[in-house]
C-alpha cells in the first residue's frame, strides 16, 4: 500500500469537501453545540451541587452516588446522560463527508480519472475512510478538551471533575468514538458508491445515528446503564463491525463497472 497516494487523496478529499459550508457546519458548529449543552447543565446546577440538593431524581441516580455528596452526584448523573452526545459527533460528522466521497465524484465525473491511475480500490477506500474519520475524531476530540477546560470554569467541582475523567467517558471519547466514526465512514462509502445522488447517500447512511438514540433513550429511561463492562463489551462489537464493513466495502466497490458501463 502507497501512503503517498493514500495522501494525495485526502488532500484532495479536504480541499474539496471544505469548501461546502455544510459540511464546515457540521464539522465545526454542531459540535461546539453539543459541547454547549452539558457545560450549560453544569453551570445551572452548580448551586444543586453546592446545596446538595437532590430531590425527586430517578431510582438510577442512586446508583452512581456511593459516598459522593449527593450534589456532586447530581452534576455526574446529569453529565452522564450527555456522553452520548459526544459519542455523536464521530458519527454524525463522518455522513456528511463519506456519503459524497464516491456518488460526488460519480456526478462530477471526477471519479473515473481517479480509477483509471495506478491506485488500489484499498488505497482509494483507505483514503477516503481516513479523509471522512479524522476531522470527525479531531472534533470530537477537541471538544472535549474544550469541555475539560471550561467544566471547572463554570461550576464543576473537583469531585465531579474526576467523574469526567473515569474509564466510562475515557473508554466511551478515545476508543469507542474513533470505531464509530470508522463504522460511519465505511456505511456511508458503501451506500455512496451503491447511488447515483450524494442526497440520497447521505439520507440512507444518517440511519447510522438511530441506534445510538435509541441509546441515549434507554439510558434515560434506566434500561441502560453505562458502564464499564457495557463500554468494552460495545467496543469489540465495533471492532467486529468494522472489520466487516470494510470487507463488503471492497468487495462491493465495482470499479470495473464504474469505469466501463457507469452512466
Amino acid at each position: 500500500m502507497d501512503f503517498s497516494r493514500i495522501q494525495t487523496i485526502v488532500d484532495k478529499e479536504w480541499a474539496e469537501v471544505f469548501k461546502n459550508r455544510i459540511v464546515l457546519f457540521t464539522i465545526v458548529l454542531m459540535p461546539l453545540i453539543f459541547t454547549a449543552l452539558p457545560l450549560g447543565i453544569l453551570y445551572s446546577t452548580r448551586g444543586s451541587a453546592a446545596n446538595g440538593d437532590v430531590t425527586d431524581m430517578p431510582p438510577q441516580f442512586f446508583e452512581v452516588c456511593g459516598n459522593i455528596p449527593p450534589g456532586d452526584c447530581l452534576q455526574i448523573y446529569l453529565l452522564n446522560q450527555f456522553m452520548v452526545l459526544f459519542m455523536l459527533m464521530p458519527l454524525i460528522i463522518p455522513v456528511a463527508i463519506a456519503a459524497y466521497s464516491i456518488v460526488g465524484e460519480k456526478t462530477t465525473r471526477s471519479l473515473e480519472p481517479l480509477l483509471a491511475t495506478p491506485i488500489t480500490t484499498e488505497e482509494l477506500l483507505t483514503a477516503k475512510s481516513l479523509a471522512a474519520a479524522i476531522p470527525a475524531i479531531a472534533a470530537t476530540w477537541g471538544c472535549f478538551l474544550i469541555f475539560l477546560i471550561l467544566a471547572p470554569i463554570v461550576g464543576a467541582r473537583p469531585t465531579v471533575f474526576a467523574g469526567i475523567l473515569n474509564p466510562v467517558w475515557l473508554l466511551a471519547i478515545f476508543v469507542a468514538g474513533p470505531l464509530m466514526a470508522l463504522l460511519a465512514v465505511n456505511i456511508a462509502i458503501i451506500v455512496s458508491s451503491r447511488v447515483n445522488d450524494p442526497r440520497v447517500a447521505e439520507q440512507i447512511a444518517a440511519v447510522v445515528v438511530v441506534p445510538i438514540l435509541g441509546l441515549i433513550f434507554g439510558q434515560v429511561a434506566g434500561v441502560i446503564v453505562l458502564n464499564v463492562q457495557f463500554m468494552v463489551m460495545a467496543i469489540g462489537g465495533l471492532a467486529v463491525i468494522d472489520a466487516a464493513l470494510i470487507y463488503v466495502g471492497a468487495r462491493l466497490f465495482q470499479r470495473e463497472t464504474i469505469l466501463t458501463k457507469w452512466k
